[in-house]
């Protein structure tokens, strides 16, 4: 099976809920436990959907634990065979290790992510550490790469189709990535230091979510609030009528501060974003602190300067030194963007009788005066055209089926994990079923912030399977029976998301390692980026934005204000990402003889060195203290590959308005030389193969309005 090990970091934790059908298991033996855990056994459900209505949270850990060692077992054959390695004998051996584990490991992390509790917080803490263990006993066994090498060295000659060449070569550098070719003395240290790093990324996103869910604001004065509907107020009124709270998301900037309209409650509000993990007990420094070091002495270990150039590897940037080099063409003009923005808002705040100097906890609130003046554009207008599950159906499905022709049918026979989630399954144009497709949308306590995508069943032709993917965001919940409407963010959010399900959903791999979204961090954004595209494509838009209470489609009117606002801000936008991204590369490209005493400095020294200071009201994205991408998540010195595909796709959109647009043909062409390749050849190879040239990066610097 596809190999989750090096993967499972992605995995956040997030703050819990109890689980009743805990108590209900308690007395149970261990051997009642095994019989009858469902995950055991391959799910009886269409395409193999995890069974949530037999599911709770005793079996994950036995599951888990007997995945593992049934892996172990089977490595340790592999690798201790007499006989003469053969692709069939050792690589595709090692692929079909591990079922049981990939079936356990995507239902587990799908709930610590989505929905989970102390019990599961507790199970994941505990096997952290195991599963890095785990990633070391394959990659760092000797025996084991030495009947890879053997193969890798011959692999001309072993006749074998592109896929499975492929599949060898890619197990074979991730030995060498690993430090397969350490001493023995080496490799000890190095599983230190791999179990070291699991713990602390673990621990980084407990305390970080301890600290989104500390860090909530309580406001008990309603004037404070001002500037909000009373729709949104009875959504976060507080349960004993007396106060609302407002959750933190993920960012640095909240999305309330661009209607709050009292000052004081807006720099209340951001300072708690921007300082929830930097202080007190749920402070992330020393996390952080150690996590790098860690890192650093595991790269120069393996033989590289930084961690970052460890990491790099398999990418397509390759090395920090063409990520700073994309950087320089970017910095000065965002910067100098942002800077004009940010006269225009303090021209704002003047008029409006302000007697203050923009800051950060401003920007939003009178970036929005800026916005409606120069282009009379109101989210509150647009909003009512917005009601989500139209988004979803009549425009992310729609677009998906005149790019590509598939259909959708929402399924209510399917169990869920939580009752907000819903379930439909998609079919190809001639009909054929395609996969499983969840969306669990509505923000919670058990959720972690952010939105993502990610498979329970992986696509194989290996194991005959389709896929079953989902996707997660964090919409904020209406009261009672009102509908959920969004910003028009929170749209582009949505087709995002889809955009990767579809590299999912259109994968045709053999080997579930190579399949779908199982790419390079600077690429597997590109699809979900590109998708975003069709948002505000006039037939799209006009079939999906229809106010929820007249049926009106939105008018033209509105239309041209959404797209002529489409550079408004961008300075800032840009920016902001920047300055997260700096952040991450400087923390990675760290030696291992650099020891940092002060979180604080180091983050501003780093925008500082790269003059991403410049505009005082412009903070990054993220903080070090609460950038779960990189401390907690998968993004260590990745964080760059949001603005490289962005990059991508907005060259790739540019061939589709160069080629007729949305078109069956096009999007057929592109799903065929695109979606559908997985990581079965050289991501630079399959996109100069589709887009007929290198990517240029003009066509993102006009879409910005940078140039």
């Amino acid at each position: 099976m596809k190999k989750v090990i090096p993967f499972l970091t992605l995995a956040l934790l997030v703050v819990g809920c109890n689980n009743s059908k805990e108590k209900e298991s308690k007395s149970k033996s261990e051997d009642e436990m095994s019989t009858e855990n469902p995950l055991f056994s391959e799910s009886t459900l269409p395409y193999g959907a995890p069974d949530f209505s037999k599911l709770n949270d005793d079996h994950y850990k036995p599951a888990l634990l007997k995945g593992i060692e049934e892996q172990k077992n089977a490595v340790q054959a592999i690798a201790n065979s007499e006989e003469e390695p053969t692709f069939e004998n050792t690589v595709l051996a090692l692929e079909k290790s591990g079922e049981l584990l990939e079936r356990a490991s995507q239902v587990f992390y799908a709930l610590t992510g989505s929905h989970t509790n102390e019990t599961l917080q507790a199970i994941q803490e505990e096997m952290a550490p195991k599963f890095a263990a785990q990633n070391d006993m394959i990659y760092l066994n000797d025996k084991l790469f030495q009947r890879f090498k053997t193969l890798y060295d011959k692999r001309e000659s072993l006749n074998l189709d592109a896929e499975s060449l492929k599949l060898l070569e890619v197990y074979y550098e991730n030995f060498e990535i690993a430090g397969a070719n350490l001493s023995s003395e080496d490799k000890e240290k190095l599983k230190q230091y791999n179990e070291k790093i699991a713990t602390l990324t673990n621990k980084f996103g407990k305390v970080l979510l301890d600290a989104n869910n500390a860090g909530a604001v309580i406001f008990t004065n309603k004037e404070e609030l001002a500037g909000l509907d009373e729709d949104y107020l009875k959504s976060i009124e507080n349960e004993d009528g007396k106060g609302w709270t407002v959750a933190l998301l993920n960012t640095t900037q909240q999305p309330l501060l661009s209607s709050l309209e009292n000052r004081a409650t807006r720099e209340k509000l951001f300072k708690a974003a921007f300082h929830r993990a930097d202080q007190g007990a749920n402070n992330t420094s020393d996390i952080i602190k150690e996590l790098v070091e860690v890192r650093a002495q595991k790269a120069k270990l393996l033989g590289f300067n930084n961690y970052a150039e460890w990491s790099l590897q398999k990418t397509m940037a390759k090395s920090p030194a063409t990520i700073n080099k994309f950087f320089e063409g970017l910095i000065a003009a965002a910067t100098a963007k942002a800077q004009v923005e940010s006269d225009e808002i303090q021209k704002m705040i003047k008029s409006k009788g302000g007697d203050f100097t923009l800051e950060p906890w401003d920007w939003n609130y009178y970036a929005e005066m800026v916005r409606k003046e120069k282009y009379d554009l109101d989210e509150n207008q647009i909003k009512p055209y917005f009601e989500m599950y139209n988004v979803l159906e009549n425009g992310v499905f729609y677009a998906a089926n005149k790019l590509y022709g598939i259909t959708h049918k929402e399924r209510t026979d399917i169990p869920v994990y939580h009752e907000d989630v819903k379930v439909y399954e998609l079919f190809e144009e001639n009909g054929d079923q395609l996969g499983l497709f969840y969306v669990d949308y509505f923000a919670r306590p058990s959720k972690r912030g952010g939105a993502w995508m990610s498979n329970f069943v992986t696509q194989s032709k290996l194991y005959n399977k389709k896929p079953v993917i989902y996707n997660v965001c964090n919409y904020p919940k209406p009261a009672g029976n009102e509908p959920a409407l969004l910003t028009y963010d929170e749209v582009e959010t949505m087709f995002h998301e889809f955009g990767h399900a579809l590299h999912g959903f259109f994968a045709a791999q053999q080997y579930p390692s190579l399949s779908g979204t199982a790419v390079a961090r600077d690429f597997v954004e590109f699809p979900s980026q590109f998708n975003e595209n069709w948002a505000l494509y006039p037939e799209i838009l006009k079939n999906y934005a229809v106010h929820y209470k007249t049926g009106e489609k939105i008018p033209q009117e509105l239309i041209d204000k959404i797209k002529n606002s489409g550079t408004f801000n961008q300075g800032y936008s840009l920016t902001e990402n920047l300055a997260a991204s700096n952040l991450d590369m400087q923390w990675h490209t760290i030696t291992a003889d650099k020891k940092i005493e002060d979180v604080a400095k180091f983050e501003k020294d780093a925008l500082n060195r790269t003059k991403l200071d410049v505009v005082h009201a412009v903070p990054p994205r993220y903080r070090s203290t609460y950038f779960a991408h990189v401390f907690a998540g998968g993004y260590a010195a990745g964080y760059y590959s949001y603005s490289w595909t962005e990059m991508l796709h907005h060259d790739a959109y540019n061939w589709f308005e160069e080629n007729g647009g949305m078109t069956r043909e096009n999007g057929q062409r592109f799903r065929d030389m695109v979606l559908s390749r997985g990581n079965t050849m050289e991501l630079e190879s399959m996109y100069k193969a589709w887009r007929g040239s290198d990517p240029k990066i003009e066509p993102m610097l006009k879409a910005r309005g940078l140039k």
